[in-house]
């Protein structure tokens, strides 16, 4: 049953969602105008007519309706999958409910703590954990205040600079998501993340570390075969654990994005890897690939990805064979990385359909060519000037690095106009910025930028 707000324009669309969401479903096609026509009530929401008061008093429990109008949808994928439903305009449809719905769950969150954001030194939240309402869990496990882990749970991450936002966005679809990682717990409990790092390749990081740092939001899924993911988990850990104790052994960084061999490894090649050889290839992941179809030739040559079909972390969400078991976010972060989404949404856009390209100045190309030599320094050497230069892989390429810089440097700019737009909304009327406000703003820019923003220029 749904809840009565007391926010009465709130309640009359959320039911409209909602009612469309229980729709019994008989082809692929219904079900694709059912997802389309979700999102758009949505996006169209005018948060204008919402009491803001009205709203927050009921604030957790309105997240926890969105939270399982989502859940819901997402339940029913093996069903749907399992009939033929799964088609390209269907996954696309989950994929953009999916990240709409998230997006107004953190808006709310963002209200309930009236726009509290996080200090310079102030402490990270662990992921599954925090005081603002941060975790919500499947409602299969009602009454389950705690995240219990177990051994080849898989977890989604989005980190909280501009590169993880580029990540999230490098395929065809839009996602939230920029790093995917795995449990494993051993015989006396010890619990350890098994995952592929751009500067480190694959390894075997402290568990409340990488739980702690620098997220903004997960996303823990779980197998439903128990016995078939430790084995998973136990397979890659083991194979991880052997390839550091020798040098030559080590793993790299697979920065092309293929799927056929398992020398090299990036994050989610590494949990395809783990479930492909626990289940003797009967389970390889993914089963909805994220592709490259509609990409920037020139930015994938730039960075080294020559797949034309790769596994990608935000993929995990419409996986037939794993339960969404819990979801966090930090609402002192949410409204930075959705800016940081929308940016890069217009970057990536601008590359692909408006034919703009980097542009690399001889002071990138100083500065990357100093990186690449960095990265052929000695790991021990890496981690003591950690501090003061990223550890830079020697595998990566010179070209790499420098898009990554322009990158940045494009987008650093756009999002600060962003977040003083966001500042201003909040302070004039109570409320964040509306998407459609953010693209609108971002279009006006690329229109009157004379064919160069920042390093981007048209070709």
């Amino acid at each position: 049953m749904l809840l009565t707000t007391g926010c009465a324009n709130f309640d009359r669309d959320f039911g409209a969602i909602a009612t469309l969401a229980e729709t019994n479903i008989s082809s692929a096609e219904q079900l694709a105008n059912v997802l389309q026509e979700i999102y758009r009530l949505v996006f169209d929401v005018d948060l204008a007519q919402y009491n803001i008061g009205e709203l927050c008093d009921s604030g957790p429990e309105v997240l926890s309706q969105i939270y399982q109008l989502r859940i819901s949808l997402r339940d029913r994928i093996p069903e749907w999958n399992a009939n033929g439903f799964m088609l390209a305009e269907v996954q696309g449809g989950l994929r953009d409910v999916f990240r709409a719905t998230r997006y107004v769950t953190d808006m709310l969150g963002e209200m309930l703590i009236a726009y509290d954001d996080i200090s310079p030194g102030e402490r990270n939240f662990k992921a599954f954990t925090g005081p603002h309402h941060n975790t919500l869990i499947h409602p299969a496990l009602a009454g389950t205040d705690k995240v219990a882990f177990q051994s080849g749970d898989v977890l989604v991450f989005r980190g909280v600079i501009n590169n993880s936002a580029a990540i999230a966005r490098i395929g065809d679809v839009d996602s939230q998501f920029s790093h995917v990682a795995m449990v494993h717990i051993d015989e006396r409990g010890h619990r350890r993340i098994v995952e592929a790092l751009i500067a480190e390749g694959a390894t075997i990081s402290d568990f409340d570390y990488t739980l702690t740092h620098n997220l903004s939001r997960a996303i823990l899924f779980r197998h439903r075969d128990a016995e078939l993911a430790a084995k998973a988990a136990d397979r890659i850990y083991r194979r991880v654990r052997k390839s550091q104790k020798n040098w030559k052994d080590h793993i790299f960084y697979d920065f092309t994005m293929e799927l056929d061999s398992y020398h090299k490894l990036f994050c989610a090649k590494l949990i395809r890897q783990a479930y492909d050889e626990a289940s003797h290839s009967l389970l390889r992941l993914p089963t909805f690939a994220t592709t490259f179809d509609r990409a920037s030739p020139d930015f994938l040559a730039r960075i080294g990805t020559t797949a034309k079909a790769t596994f990608a972390p935000g993929d995990m969400e419409l996986e037939p064979e794993f339960y969404a078991i819990a979801e966090w976010r930090d609402y002192r972060k949410t409204s930075s990385v959705r800016l940081q989404d929308m940016v890069m949404v217009k970057l990536f856009e601008w590359m692909e359909t408006r034919d703009f390209i980097f542009r690399e100045t001889a002071l990138i190309g100083i500065v990357s060519a100093l990186s690449k030599s960095a990265g052929y320094l000695p790991n021990v050497v890496k981690n003591a000037l950690s501090f003061v230069i990223p550890k830079i892989p020697s595998n990566i390429h010179r070209e790499t690095i420098a898009v990554i810089a322009m990158l940045h440097k494009t987008a650093q700019p756009l999002l600060k106009e962003l977040e003083a737009m966001e500042q201003r909304s909040i302070k004039e009327t109570g409320r964040p910025l509306h998407p459609r406000d953010i693209y609108t703003h971002l279009d006006q820019v690329e229109a009157n930028s004379g064919g160069r923003i920042g390093y981007l220029e048209r070709s």
